[in-house]
């Protein structure tokens, strides 16, 4: 029996993406090579990584907009460094949200480089909501923050307006749902979530903000040359791009981002219904800014905890744990996760209510 997949990531993907990924590895395009062997300057390759850059830009409605999509190497941890060494002037400074552990290890990075300012955190509420109402500098060189917080459950439903850069980590929630991307002059995401296996990132970039830092950077860190290079500048992760194409054309199959977004919704009101409505079980997060991609969510009695993990482990969930600074459970609904999957689930759940 197939899984139902809640893991928080490397995470579900379509079926037909594994399929043809399979297939491919076998004999990709009759070429009588594997993906895994082909060169990535070979003609098949190269039209790959082609379309996946256009796709891309095509779903987030940027298309012809001045942006650039890259797909690299070292996923969005990576970016943490990268964002700073390319925008953060000698001398300048950043500001950052710090919503959770990954904005924290983002803040991390930007240290190494100058002045970081932290205009608001959520660090002494256990990062159980996104904080608000706060200034950013007009100063700053960008404002970085996350969108998704995969670990606490939570998820920016707006962004501010500021006059300076817009940096944003989208690891969790990238392709799930419609926003004004044209706002942001940096997007971010590691593919294991809603995109494709583990292996690159995709970053889309705004092509007036590139190469105005001042400082000398490394080459593989530097967007600029990544650009020029059309995401060749080294061997890129080859079959995580390829993969991560099937993904994208399966996106734009469905429908598009308003598509998907529309079944999203759907999967987080069922499953937050029954937390809400179910004595057994609260939420973890705030109400106003819990997420449609991670579902955390706690046992009222511990003491059920032996019996709940049996009968979910029983009916083919796996991944459900949460992370050890939350506890109790994250159900993480990503794009493909069938709506029949969550409805397992919550079927669990009203069958440990009936239970005790």
């Amino acid at each position: 029996m197939k899984k139902h997949n809640y893991s928080a990531g490397p995470s579900i993907l379509p079926q037909e993406v594994f399929e043809k990924s399979a297939q491919a590895i076998l004999d990709f395009n009759n070429s009588g090579l594997s993906i895994l062997e082909i060169s990535h300057r070979s003609k098949d390759f190269v039209a790959v990584m082609d379309e996946a850059r256009a796709l891309a830009l095509e779903l987030l409605g940027l298309e012809g907009k001045g942006y650039q999509a890259l797909f690299l190497g070292g996923g969005a941890s990576l970016e943490f460094l990268m964002v700073p060494y390319n925008l953060m002037k000698e001398g300048g400074k950043a500001a950052y949200l710090d919503s959770g552990t990954w904005a924290t290890a983002a803040i991390k990075e930007a240290k190494l480089f100058g002045e970081t300012v932290i205009v608001a955190s959520s660090k002494e509420d256990n990062y159980t909501y996104v904080p608000k109402g706060y200034e950013i500098p007009a100063d700053a060189d960008y404002f970085h923050c996350t969108s998704n917080n995969t670990i606490f459950g939570t998820q920016m439903k707006s962004f501010p307006q500021t006059n300076v850069p817009l940096v944003c980590d989208m690891s969790s929630d990238i392709f799930s749902r419609q926003l004004d991307f044209s706002q942001f002059d940096i997007i971010y995401a590691g593919a294991q979530k809603n995109m494709g296996p583990a292996g690159t990132a995709l970053v889309v970039i705004k092509e007036e903000i590139i190469g105005k830092s001042g400082r000398a950077i490394p080459s593989m860190l530097d967007y600029a040359k990544h650009v020029k290079a059309d995401s060749m500048f080294n061997t890129p992760p080859v079959f995580s791009v390829y993969a991560s194409l099937l993904t994208l054309r399966w996106i734009k199959e469905k429908g598009g981002i308003a598509a998907v977004e529309k079944l999203n919704n759907a999967k987080a009101e069922l499953l937050y219904n029954e937390i809400d409505r179910n004595p057994l079980f609260k939420g973890a997060a705030v109400k106003e800014d819990r997420s449609n991609m991670n579902v955390t969510f706690l046992l009222t009695n511990p003491e059920h905890t032996e019996t709940f993990d049996k009968m979910w482990k029983e009916a083919g969930i796996s991944g459900l744990p949460g992370h050890r600074s939350v506890g109790g459970y994250r159900a993480s609904i990503y794009n493909s996760m069938p709506i029949e999957s969550v409805q397992v689930l919550v079927d669990v759940m009203q069958a440990l209510e009936k239970a005790v």
